[in-house]
């Protein structure tokens, strides 16, 4: 079965009186349903708990405390919830309420284990409804926006569509009398090299221009076709379905990725840099090698065994990839520029590469 990500926005979902816009999710939901009758499966990925509980507490505008966000959150998520709950059962479809912080993608084996739970869930005939768990969340362990959630849930289940609805059309460039929409995008064209007219964000949501840029490029570079079209349109999602022009489209960029590169790209966040020489950038480019300590400069940042770091040649900075560390920081500098029998003596035990080529995707491949 083909699936298919949704994204509803905090402005989407309530207005700027911090009532939610019930026929938005009457609508929405009879779509979804529609398209799982037909033997589709459908994701939610779903914004406004923080928006919808704002309003419900008599607070005035988003709060930028973290108690306040995370009261909010907790306040308007059960709220929230019990909208979509009622709107489903109309349809004989049962939704079910996912809450996800960032380190459940961080780590492979949450990451594993949060894929399972999904393809499960959809399995069972539900309609996984996600947010970030924004009650718990700190800085260190959010999304930045429902957008890239949406795009990384996509690229974790291999979705056919990601469709990012917003409370406009779509996107718009400058045009001789003012913005105008944008319809497809040309195949080649990534989405981060376009330029773009900019409007006013809502205060309700942390969304914009930004944001679904980003999330296009994620999800496109991963095979995913991706659409930014209104929350209010018609039919919006049975017209994606059906390959009909609506909103921003941005096709798939042709190539795939092993489950473990697209995670290791788009999930895993950086913790330092390892700063190599040119003989060892040629080999990791050309060769497919693995990363030695003889050809490591230095390295930047503090990281541990497992995580992921940034590769970049020492003269000009180029970014040459992304891996998982075998050795510390602390350990990388140890060794940094010895051969390989000098590095077992200084380090006996260690890993003999600083990156193995099995965990290691090259910035290269980004939208190849």
């Amino acid at each position: 079965m083909s699936l298919l990500v949704a994204k509803l926005g905090s402005s989407s979902l309530v207005d700027d009186d911090g009532l939610l816009r019930e026929s938005v999710i009457e609508h929405r939901v009879e779509e979804l349903c529609r398209l799982r009758h037909a033997g589709h499966h459908v994701l939610l990925v779903s914004s406004g708990a923080i928006a919808y509980g704002v309003s419900r507490l008599g607070m005035h505008g988003r709060p930028s405390a973290l108690p306040d966000l995370q009261a909010a959150s907790a306040v308007g998520q059960g709220a929230l919830m019990q909208q979509y709950e009622r709107a489903f059962s109309r349809h004989d479809v049962l939704p079910a309420q996912v809450l996800l912080t960032s380190r459940d993608l961080e780590g492979r084996r949450s990451y594993v284990n949060a894929r399972n739970t999904l393809q499960r869930l959809l399995a069972l005939g539900t309609v996984p409804i996600l947010n970030e768990n924004d009650t718990t969340a700190t800085d260190e362990l959010v999304f930045g926006d429902n957008d890239i959630l949406a795009a990384q849930v996509a690229i974790l289940l291999r979705a056919r569509w990601l469709v990012l609805l917003t409370d406009r059309e779509g996107l718009y460039v400058p045009g001789a009398n003012g913005p105008r929409l944008l319809g497809e995008v040309e195949a080649g064209v990534r989405p981060e090299d376009l330029e773009l007219a900019h409007f006013l964000d809502s205060s309700l949501g942390r969304g914009g221009v930004a944001s679904k840029i980003a999330a296009a490029g994620m999800a496109t570079a991963a095979g995913v076709d991706c659409v930014v079209a209104s929350a209010r349109a018609h039919d919006v999602l049975g017209r994606v379905v059906a390959g009909e022009a609506t909103g921003t489209y941005f096709p798939a960029r042709a190539g795939t990725e092993s489950s473990f590169k697209l995670w290791l790209r788009h999930a895993k966040p950086s913790m330092g840099r390892v700063l190599i020489d040119a003989g060892a950038a040629r080999a990791l480019e050309q060769r497919g090698t693995s990363l030695l300590p003889v050809g490591v400069v230095a390295c930047e940042g503090t990281f541990g065994v497992g995580d992921a770091v940034e590769v970049a040649e020492a003269v000009g900075g180029s970014l040459v990839g992304k891996g998982i560390a075998a050795l510390s920081a602390e350990e990388v500098r140890m060794v940094a520029g010895l051969k390989s029998d000098a590095a077992r003596k200084r380090l006996p035990g260690a890993a003999e590469e600083v990156i193995h080529r099995d965990r290691f995707v090259l910035t290269a491949d980004v939208g190849s």
